[in-house]
């Protein structure tokens, strides 16, 4: 014999033994009575030992029954409360992935308001400019950059982005006015290897390989480059809506006028599973309506572009 008999049968005993009861331990267990009674049955024969017996309508332990009943009874018990202890830690942290750009500029200053109207809900915010598997890094859902197509994942639409070359006002006074991206193309970039600015100069008709330009500063986030900009260190490639709050305060300037949206949009994706969970649809609820209230705060499209 193995070490355990199986343990669908073992179920069915714990059950119909705290209740001792055949049709009740049927009930709780969402089986018939018939099968209640086959489970137990094959639990005997495994055992070769008799662990109820019946008495008119009744059945009651045997000896043996009430020696290993306790055993399983309280082994089942303990389960029932790791796996509640478990389910009850999981409803109560909602764990959130996005970029370092994202956090820092957007969710950190804003995410207070979110905890203040679910203040049962503790939030974890995971930055890192690596897209990471949900599954396995304990993530409920994600803030991601792309065009909403991951395996596996559900995305719903936050808003697309415009990008646009910044910088200091005292910069451009030094050094504008900028004619044309051509001619910014000659200026000194921050990060003049980015991808974004491969996709600006493309979208701005320029042929040139941005890296062929001057050298520049080489940064390693968006954060460090709008600081940059803002320090007059050069021109950076940005997306403008997570820095309205500096370019309305009049830190940042655009180089030159242009209106370019990014190639990615910004997505909330969660496991399908999780959809209707009540701490995701929490978030998920509040961020789209964050997003619905910047676009609507935006008509012009200065910041949020509207075209699809």
């Amino acid at each position: 014999m193995s070490v355990l008999p199986p343990l669908s049968a073992v179920r069915v005993f714990e059950a119909a033994a705290r209740l001792e009861n055949f049709t009740a331990a049927a009930q709780e267990l969402g089986m018939t009575q018939a099968a209640v009674s086959y489970q137990v049955k094959l639990l005997e024969e495994r055992l070769g030992l008799s662990l109820f017996q019946r008495a008119g309508r009744r059945v009651l332990l045997t000896d043996k029954g009430r020696e290993i009943a306790p055993v399983i009874i309280r082994a089942f018990d303990q389960m029932r409360q790791g796996f509640a202890a478990l389910a009850q830690d999981h409803s109560t942290v909602l764990t959130i992935s996005c970029t370092n750009s994202f956090a820092h500029l957007w969710l950190a200053s804003r995410i207070g308001a979110f905890q203040m109207r679910h203040p049962g809900l503790a939030v974890r915010i995971q930055a890192d400019d690596a897209v990471v598997d949900l599954a396995h890094a304990g993530v409920d859902l994600a803030i991601r950059g792309g065009k909403g197509n991951w395996p596996a994942l559900e995305a719903r639409l936050l808003t697309h982005n415009r990008l646009a070359p910044m910088c200091s006002p005292a910069w451009l006074a030094r050094n504008g006015p900028v004619a044309d991206a051509q001619a910014l193309h000659a200026l000194p970039r921050l990060s003049p290897d980015d991808m974004w600015w491969h996709e600006w100069f493309a979208a701005m008709g320029v042929e040139a390989d941005p890296a062929d330009g001057p050298p520049g500063i080489a940064l390693d986030s968006q954060v460090m480059e709008g600081r940059a900009a803002i320090g007059g260190q050069g021109i950076a490639i940005l997306n403008l809506f997570l820095w309205k709050a500096e370019v309305e305060a009049g830190l940042l300037v655009e180089a030159m006028p242009s209106y370019v949206r990014e190639f990615a949009s910004y997505w909330i994706v969660y496991p399908p599973h999780a959809r209707n969970t009540a701490k995701v649809k929490a978030f998920r609820d509040w961020i789209s309506a964050e997003f619905a209230a910047a676009i609507a705060d935006d008509p012009e499209g200065r910041y949020l572009p509207r075209d699809a």
